[in-house]
């Protein structure tokens, strides 16, 4: 198969998807009165899609080609990530609980992910606000406690000598491009001075390592 058939053939591909996605988000954006049904896939596969065209190697004018339509399916996924969530929040808001119940079922599990962080996040806003109004002191003294022990995911920039944790374990040590779990206190001093940066769990695939 010649270069420029193999080009024509990802072009229409491409064309084929970023018109989908286009077809999508607009009816997502012109009916203002309710959350459209789509693929449960979708963030998934419009992610493989501008992946694997970011791993294509064109020169010239289809390599500005392919950057445009990135830059496209990318502004499109966005747009209707902000559209539908704007929407399932106003929605929500004039529901009863059934209806609001009724648009959750149409979330994608990303959008689900999302809004269940605001919701978590107004929770513990509320538990912080009563420990503190009822006097309950030992209730902050533990979130605090849990706060700086709770395990995020770096990766490490340098090397780093064995350090201990902010729950008096011993870690490390451990060298650039590393990734560990150490105590969120502890992550925070390495972020700061630049020897290392936060990641998700997702970004590695559930792999974590804890060196001592």
């Amino acid at each position: 198969m010649s270069s420029t058939t193999t080009v024509g053939a990802a072009d229409a591909d491409a064309q084929a998807s970023l018109g989908m996605l286009y077809q999508i988000v607009l009816r997502e954006v012109e009916d203002e009165t309710a959350l459209s049904e789509i693929d449960p896939d979708l963030y998934r596969n419009a992610s493989k899609f501008i992946g694997n065209l970011g791993r294509q190697e064109y020169a010239g004018v289809e390599s500005a080609v392919k950057g445009r339509a990135m830059e496209t399916a990318s502004e499109l996924v966005s747009l209707l990530l902000q559209t539908r969530l704007e929407k399932a929040a106003k929605i929500g808001a004039s529901q009863d609980g059934e209806g609001a119940a009724s648009i959750m079922q149409r979330l994608l599990d990303e959008e689900k992910f999302i809004l269940d962080s605001d919701e978590e996040r107004d929770e513990r806003r509320d538990i912080i606000l009563s420990a503190a109004r009822s006097g309950r002191s030992k209730l902050l003294e533990a979130v605090s406690e849990s706060h700086k022990t709770g395990r995020v995911v770096v990766r490490f920039l340098k090397d780093v000598g064995q350090m201990v944790g902010a729950d008096m374990e011993l870690y490390g040590p451990f060298k650039a491009e590393d990734v560990a779990t150490v105590p969120r206190e502890n992550a925070q001093a390495l972020v700061s001075e630049n020897a290392a940066v936060r990641v998700r769990w997702e970004d590695y695939g559930g792999r974590r390592q804890r060196q001592q």
